[in-house]
């Protein structure tokens, strides 16, 4: 069975920009369920996906989401940050660095592998998307080490396309 996990994972195509967000439901640090189709058509959405609460480069990437938080919310967006970890852990985290956004806990991997974001090194790969109201992919930016560039670039996207 599990070869056959790894097939489906190695056979998932990476989203694209122009690709439909899939519709999802995880649960965030407060245990509340989070469902991605009651956002569209309501919000921006900069979906990131980081590989582990707490390490060097995730907390950066964090941090600088949370330094640009106010700059997502003028310009109509909401960030979710997104990995494996526990609900516990994701609380544990937002708590400990104030972090002011959704963390979604995604056990399985399930929605890693609908967006098609790849294992880098033996983790689980640092993707961030930017979904424009239509639920379209309209940005997507891949780095493993680069941790406060996704915040960035999310952020100089949006306000310079007027991501609507």
């Amino acid at each position: 069975m599990g070869n056959n996990a790894a097939k489906a994972q190695a056979d998932q195509q990476p989203l694209v920009v122009g690709d439909k967000m899939p519709a999802f439901s995880l649960t965030d640090q407060d245990g509340k369920v989070f469902n991605s189709t009651n956002y569209i058509g309501k919000s921006v959405l900069v979906i990131y996906f980081y590989p582990k609460d707490e390490s060097m480069v995730c907390t950066k990437e964090a941090c600088s989401f949370k330094d640009s938080f106010n700059d997502f919310i003028k310009a109509g967006a909401i960030v979710i940050g997104i990995n494996g970890g526990t609900v516990a852990s994701h609380k544990s985290f937002a708590n400990h660095y104030k972090l002011p956004f959704t963390l979604l806990s995604d056990p399985d991997n399930k929605v890693y592998h609908l967006f098609g974001v790849k294992n880098v090194m033996f983790m689980t790969g640092r993707k961030t998307f930017v979904i424009d109201l239509h639920g379209k992919i309209v940005f997507a930016y891949e780095a493993m080490m680069q941790g406060k560039e996704h915040a960035d670039d999310a952020l100089n996207f949006i306000k310079s396309h007027k991501v609507k």
